[in-house]
């Protein structure tokens, strides 16, 4: 008989391993494995009366994934009573059951995780959170002044849906709403809240998603500070609010999502207005315009009674009466002065005159003196520039006449 090979890289499908051989193979490996401490959260709690053993479901507290854990009822009874939903810590040693072929964790210490873990733990993801920015108000979204339609995660037959819905529709009676009943606590509160949020954040007509309990315990509320959710919602395209309502343990969502209402009543209020008070608005708004509108008018008409009552507008006529008599004295004034100025350039002119004639040559005439010129027109000053018998022209005043010497120059 052909040997079968020693490692599963050796084998092949002419030399394969038998399934009980690779079951051995893993339930060897598995046993070597040491004793580790594990968290999670208790899905389902299993114990017989009478029993020693006991089972419970230890699921992830972020993903949707679980073991089988089997603890002694003496680990059990030395502790503090388990009820699903609780988080613990567990000291387990994986055991590999090569028959059924599955992985079971044997729990060897189990404690519950105390308050104050819990909240220091809220109190590190919060800082973490905070340095990345997730709380950051630039990051957060307005809300729409009135959604097409309102989106609401809530708990099954609730009174969170009750409140947001009614209290928006008394609101707004016109409000849509897409409404997704999940759980809000217990170990499938996170994957079904995130589910429900990521499909109603794909719906376009959704402008806004409500994320609403009634409040709880701090361990009731650990869903809404899970990491996974918490990102979620800040990745999310939609605005958020969280409506958790509760004061006092706040949960990580409300420092993550866009608003963050103190109850699913204080939520209504927030994502739709108030119609009565947005009618009301209108109404003071219009009686605001119109009382505005009235004393504009009314100033304007008594501007415009103002104006009428002016003389100018009173007797159009006066005013151009009044410019006519401004042209005529203007006409008159620039008649005067030109006429002054024409009385003054003539006496000018008649004393130009009168200075001509006395430099004139003929004033010298009429007083009885004559003017001799030769045929050339030469001004005789001295006798000793003619001639005997030279012909001479004699100017008086009244004329002149022709003369001749007689004789020479003497």
């Amino acid at each position: 008989m052909t040997p079968l090979p020693e490692r599963a890289a050796d084998t092949s499908a002419e030399q394969p391993w038998p399934v009980r051989l690779l079951s051995a193979k893993i339930g060897e490996y598995v046993d070597k494995m040491s004793t580790c401490w594990i968290e999670g959260q208790v899905v389902q709690l299993n114990r017989r009366p009478g029993a020693g053993t006991a089972y419970l479901t230890l699921r992830d507290t972020d993903v949707d994934m679980s073991f089988s854990v089997s603890v002694r009822t003496t680990t059990l009874d030395a502790m503090p009573p388990l009820s699903p939903g609780a988080r613990v810590v567990t000291q387990v040693k994986p055991v590999f059951w090569e028959r059924s072929g599955s992985l079971q964790l044997d729990a060897r210490q189990i404690r519950p995780v105390g308050v104050g873990d819990l909240l220091a733990r809220l109190d590190q993801l919060g800082r973490t959170l905070a340095a990345e920015g997730l709380f950051d108000r630039d990051r957060k979204r307005a809300l729409p002044f009135l959604p097409r339609r309102i989106g609401v995660v809530t708990g099954r037959a609730g009174a969170a849906e009750n409140d947001v819905v009614e209290n928006a529709r008394r609101r707004w009676p016109a409000v849509v709403f897409e409404i997704r009943q999940v759980a809000v606590q217990g170990p499938t509160a996170v994957t079904e809240v995130m589910a429900a949020l990521a499909e109603l954040d794909r719906l376009a007509e959704v402008d806004v998603i409500v994320i609403a309990r009634g409040g709880g315990s701090l361990e009731d509320l650990l869903p809404f500070s899970n990491e996974a959710l918490l990102r979620a919602v800040a990745a999310a395209t939609t605005p958020v609010v969280s409506a958790i309502g509760h004061d006092i343990d706040r949960p990580l969502l409300d420092l993550v999502a866009d608003r963050r209402a103190s109850t699913p009543t204080d939520a209504a209020a927030l994502v739709v207005p108030d119609a009565q008070a947005e009618y009301a608005a209108v109404l003071a708004a219009k009686d605001r315009l119109r009382r505005t509108l009235g004393a504009r008018l009314q100033r304007e008409r008594e501007r415009l009674v103002q104006l009428r009552t002016r003389p100018v507008l009173a007797d159009p006529a006066a005013y151009v009466r009044g410019q006519r008599e401004v042209v005529g004295a203007l006409r008159q004034r620039a008649h005067r002065r030109l006429e002054a100025r024409v009385h003054r350039e003539h006496d000018a002119i008649a004393g130009l005159c009168r200075h001509g004639r006395a430099l004139s040559p003929l004033a010298t005439l009429d007083r009885g003196y004559a003017l001799v010129q030769q045929v050339d027109g030469t001004i005789v000053r001295d006798p000793e520039q003619l001639d005997g018998g030279e012909l001479l022209r004699v100017s008086v005043a009244h004329g002149d006449f022709g003369v001749r010497t007689v004789g020479g120059a003497s």
